[in-house]
């Protein structure tokens, strides 16, 4: 199989494609710009956005590389899944030659701590056709079914099994793992381990946009990092498709996606708020820029108190490049701290993607402040970098609850 390595932002040289697999590649990694190259037919440059991973499709492979290392995409996630016990979810993975093998290698890993006290078991639901009672008669169906005639009884009951959601989402997200083409057989091996482990759990395919939440207790909670990652697997890292009489296949991990949770959570952490004061998004809350309520706006970054937003912020792993706008970001920021009604807003960048700054917006007495995260450096230091950040965050926030208080008929 011919192979194609890229790297994020980065222009290839020449590749020759066939029609197949260029219509392939455009559906499957949207973001990837295919340029024809000038005086040829079926050559073409590629360069790839902020989705990195690996696609297979008739008979060639890609693989793209992110533009920071490969151990730190993986701490940014691992950060995300268990901010307090990150440090026990990083891995040493030498062998692994890619992102989707360090990931691969990664959940391996938490599948092992997962399963250490042995598999999670609980009650689930059954309904079934029996010669005796068991549980509940469902009277409804053993009318409708059994002219209220019996034997078989229809009945429901609870049964206690290792074939429960947790242990569902995590044979499945193996199972997909399974099926991608690794390069080395490490990865592999460490995946072939827990065949017989989950060999009694149900394998189900789920929707990429349908996998189930899972409610932690006591009793699940050591599981909760394979399975957030499993959840992550399914939901926005792999992918199928059939194009025409060719299968392709993807594992594809958006870096704009990772950097916002990463800052989203390492901030929250860092101020000690919870999910409802500091959301990802709004949580449920609406915000318009107009009166008629059909300009709708999603910050990634606020906070609130009550109804009432405290700190506005946006998170930028790669600056926005609009035809003929020059600074869309920043408009994006002002058009918040307009909705939101605070003197001042927050943007932050992946470093590299915009200078250290603070804009005073003329007419309008908004303060529209810049900053930027290095992720090169160790996650110590990234952590450090984003206590910076939180006490920015802390003094906006002070600062917008004492505009507030100034204001007319705010006493």
């Amino acid at each position: 199989m011919r192979e194609i390595k890229l790297r994020e932002f980065q222009q290839s040289g020449p590749v020759e494609l066939t029609v197949t697999q260029r219509d392939a590649l455009v559906e499957l990694i949207p973001t990837l710009l295919i340029r024809p190259v000038k005086g040829s037919s079926g050559t073409f440059t590629l360069v790839p956005q902020s989705t990195v991973g690996a696609v297979v499709v008739d008979g060639l492979a890609v693989v793209i590389e992110p533009k920071i290392p490969i151990d730190r995409v993986l701490f940014l996630i691992s950060y995300c899944l268990d901010p307090k016990n990150w440090k026990k979810s990083t891995f040493q993975f030498d062998e692994a030659e890619s992102l989707v093998e360090a990931v691969a290698v990664s959940f391996a890993a938490l599948l092992e701590r997962a399963f250490h006290r042995g598999l999670l078991q609980g009650y689930r639901s059954e309904e079934d056709s029996l010669a005796t009672v068991r549980g509940r008669i469902r009277f409804d169906e053993q009318l409708r079914r059994r002219n209220g005639i019996a034997p078989p009884v229809e009945v429901v009951f609870d049964e206690f099994t290792e074939d429960i959601t947790e242990n569902r989402i995590l044979k499945a997200a193996l199972n997909r793992l399974r099926h991608l083409r690794f390069r080395s057989e490490f990865a592999s091996r460490r995946l072939r381990r827990f065949d017989q482990t989950l060999a009694n759990v149900s394998l189900v395919q789920y929707p990429i946009r349908s996998v189930p939440e899972v409610q932690y207790t006591r009793l699940n909670e050591h599981y909760r990092p394979a399975i957030e990652l499993a959840r992550l697997i399914l939901s926005w890292f792999s992918l199928e498709l059939k194009h025409g009489e060719s299968r392709g296949s993807a594992f594809l991990v958006d870096m704009n996606v990772v950097f916002e949770r990463f800052v989203h959570t390492a901030l929250r952490e860092a101020l000690g708020l919870s999910e409802r004061q500091f959301p990802l998004g709004l949580n449920g809350r609406d915000l318009h820029l107009d009166c008629a309520m059909r300009v709708e706006l999603l910050p990634d970054l606020s906070w609130w108190s009550g109804g009432r937003c405290e700190f506005v912020g946006d998170v930028k792993y790669k600056a926005v490049n609009v035809a003929g706008i020059k600074h869309p970001d920043l408009y994006q920021l002002l058009a918040y701290t307009v909705a939101t009604k605070l003197p001042t807003g927050l943007l932050i960048y992946a470093s590299g993607e915009g200078e250290p700054a603070r804009h005073v917006v003329t007419n309008v007495g908004k303060n529209l402040e810049v900053m930027s995260v290095n992720l090169h450096g160790t996650p110590s230091d990234i952590l450090s970098q984003m206590q910076v950040v939180a006490d920015v965050v802390s003094a906006q926030n002070w600062s917008n609850k004492a505009a507030a208080r100034d204001l007319p008929g705010s006493r």
